[in-house]
């Protein structure tokens, strides 16, 4: 793996085949994460404006490749949206803050005022999402699929698109992180992920947004207040490698708590949010050490 690192940022085509490469192989989501990574590890280790500029051109050949390909140019910029974008600009808001938390901070207030401004433009999210879920729903059908409609809630759906976009940034983020600290020959010292930790500021803006959203009933405030909460998932998670990196778990614990995610999804972001939720009032991982 350092030998690829190394490789990746000797020359700017070294790295602009590395990110064409794996946005373009067909397997959705994996690939697509490695070039995130890739992106990361470029920041960290050129620099903003070098590895921006190596972004650029590479999304420059990928039009390029779609438009003499006959590939669907949309799908393409929804690719590097959700994957380069993100992990360009965190990395670059991490080389800036020299600070993981600060980061994580940063992308999360980034998501609420992405949610909120969502909001003031297309105050009606049932009139936006209802033809975009029919359509959805036709072409699932179409291919033998069977999308239950019923039980979608259209008013929440923005936040859904939010998180989701979010998740899949700060997951590439975050895993170019930490294959830079791994991998790379000389790193910087912007904190462990395991000692993230979103604050009592955020915390009690949640608890004060929750308030208000339940008294005043606002769709809008009921939105951001579930997107901070689910978005202390991650801390739980890192709350998890902290009990592993002080012996109080296995390893295989953590793993099994990465297998877990995707097949009981609800279950296990909802304690791990309430886990980071209440690490984030009480600091759970101070009190361990004291024990």
């Amino acid at each position: 793996m350092k030998a690829f690192v190394a490789w990746l940022v000797a020359r700017p085509q070294n790295a602009i085949v590395g990110l064409v490469v794996t946005l373009l192989l067909p397997i959705p989501g994996i690939t697509s994460i490695v070039s995130s990574i890739i992106v990361v590890l470029l920041v960290m280790l050129q620099g903003s404006r070098k590895a921006a500029t190596e972004v650029v051109i590479a999304s420059l050949i990928l039009v390029g490749i779609s438009l003499v390909a006959g590939f669907a140019v949309p799908r393409l910029a929804e690719l590097i949206g959700l994957f380069w974008a993100p992990a360009l600009l965190l990395g670059i808001v991490l080389r800036r803050t020299r600070s993981l938390t600060l980061t994580m901070q940063v992308s999360l207030i980034a998501a609420v005022v992405s949610l909120v401004g969502f909001f003031l433009v297309m105050p009606n999210q049932v009139e936006f999402w209802e033809p975009r879920i029919a359509e959805a729903a036709e072409i699932m059908r179409a291919s033998g699929l069977e999308l239950n409609t019923a039980r979608l809630d259209l008013e929440f759906m923005t936040v859904s698109a939010v998180l989701m976009v979010w998740t899949l940034g700060t997951a590439g983020f975050l895993l170019g992180y930490g294959t830079y600290r791994k991998f790379a020959d000389e790193i910087a010292q912007y904190g462990l992920f395991r000692d993230l930790d979103f604050g009592r500021v955020i915390a009690f803006t949640l608890a004060l947004v929750s308030l208000i959203a339940f008294l005043v009933d606002v769709i809008w405030l009921q939105n951001v207040a579930l997107l901070v909460f689910v978005a202390f998932w991650i801390q739980g998670l890192a709350i998890v490698h902290y009990m592993h990196a002080e012996k109080m778990i296995p390893w295989g614990a953590v793993v099994a708590v990465y297998v877990l995610v995707p097949l009981l999804q609800v279950m296990v972001i909802t304690t791990l949010a309430i886990l980071g939720y209440m690490d984030a009032w009480f600091g759970i991982r101070r009190r361990m050490k004291k024990a």
